[in-house]
């Protein structure tokens, strides 16, 4: 939140600080496990064995960097990121709040540049789920609201597009330049946004805590 800078000059002091961030959000977006990715069915998209074990790993990955820190996680709402947010969930102290969205589906977020010769989403597939991941960035990508008073750290379990989509707005990169990154499943992206709204890149794709011969893309 960004107050009005004419407003505050009618402001007393401590109403002004009532206004200004004061906290900084450590938000970690965490790709969904491997899937059943020749499925055309969304609820048949499901995890597959080794899928499970990434996910499981991963929990113990987060565990193990973030205990009892961690503020609140969000879930996206198709079967793959669920799953794959119910197995890190077991990992995790069990009074965390939990919220699944439908706003961080996998979806086309832009039309990339350069225009890649393996993936050609018509053009109203763009228009449909652009404006919701933009609104889901908005949602999720933001400064502490003035009223948080310590630092937090808030686990998004999503979908590859989005999560890279997410870095480059961010950042105030081209998001057309979203697919240019990689990132692999239950790979660990981490973002920090301080009080006065500067973002940094704290690691993306991170996926050191998988073994080599369980690291995959899809």
């Amino acid at each position: 939140m960004k107050p009005d800078k004419e407003a505050m000059k009618n402001l007393s002091d401590e109403e002004k600080v009532g206004l200004v961030s004061k906290a900084v959000r450590n938000i970690y977006l965490v790709r969904h496990g491997q899937y059943e990715i020749a499925e055309t069915e969304d609820h048949k998209r499901i995890l597959t064995a080794l899928g499970r074990e990434q996910a499981e790993i991963t929990g113990d990955r987060i565990k193990e960097v973030l205990g009892d820190t961690i503020t609140h996680v969000y879930i996206s709402t198709k079967p793959r990121a669920m799953e794959t947010g119910h197995i890190i969930l077991k990992h995790l102290k069990e009074d965390i709040p939990v919220d699944y969205s439908e706003l961080i589906w996998e979806g086309a977020p832009i039309a990339p540049i350069p225009e890649p010769e393996y993936w050609k989403p018509e053009p109203w597939e763009f228009f449909r789920d652009g404006a919701r991941i933009e609104a889901a960035f908005r949602r999720f990508i933001h400064r502490a609201h003035p009223t948080q008073t310590e630092d937090s750290h808030e686990v998004v379990v999503c979908h590859g597009n989005v999560i890279r989509y997410f870095v480059c707005r961010a950042l105030q990169n081209d998001p057309a330049g979203w697919l240019r990154y990689s990132l692999s499943n239950c790979s660990i992206t981490h973002l920090v946004v301080r009080p006065n709204g500067n973002v940094t890149l704290r690691g993306f794709g991170e996926k050191g805590h998988l073994p080599p011969q369980m690291i995959t893309y899809n």
